[in-house]
């Protein structure tokens, strides 16, 4: 009898862990320890090194415009992520001065805006509809502060192959972390 339930506990376990497992298959982790953040992103997808731009930007090998960044910046004041506004806020800040700044050509709706919690911090997850000039593509952001600094990761693809891969990008924006 213990035998019996020692091998169905084996097989639950399995079980679960390939559940688990099911929702990262194909991303692998990517570890900056300095500036203290992570975050899951797909394989197939390489760093690409940008003079004055993001603390670091990775981009699919095949789709090069599909990509995922990171930026960190100073917070004024040392305020909090809810000092500096609600989701929708700071959303619609992030989409007027970085993703969509005057005299871009590119025009950024906000199309929803969430909190979440990640251990002790605030993240705000933000999704945007993003016209260039000649294509339409589709935003994820996730936005937390700590240490005095804002960490914004932003990940892109075009409208086209949004939902085919929005899933998987969601995975992304929601596994990134800051310590």
């Amino acid at each position: 009898m213990v035998r019996v339930v020692a091998i169905v506990l084996m097989v639950v376990s399995l079980g679960l862990q390939g559940c688990i497992a099911s929702g990262v298959a194909g991303l692998k982790s990517y570890v900056n320890s300095y500036n203290g953040y992570e975050f899951l992103y797909p394989n197939g997808w390489s760093e690409v090194k940008v003079q004055n731009g993001p603390d670091v930007v990775l981009h699919d090998l095949i789709e090069e415009t599909e990509n995922v960044s990171v930026i960190v910046s100073p917070v004024p004041d040392g305020k909090t992520l809810e000092e500096l506004g609600t989701p929708s806020e700071v959303g619609y800040k992030l989409s007027k001065n970085a993703i969509a700044p005057p005299d871009s050509g590119r025009e950024a709706d906000l199309i929803s805006a969430s909190s979440r919690q990640v251990g002790a911090n605030t993240h705000y997850i933000l999704e945007y509809a993003v016209k260039l000039p000649n294509q339409e593509r589709h935003n994820l952001a996730s936005v937390a502060v700590r240490r005095g600094q804002l960490f914004t990761l932003n990940l892109s693809t075009t409208e086209k192959r949004w939902e085919k891969l929005r899933e998987r990008f969601q995975i992304v924006v929601n596994s990134f972390n800051v310590y």
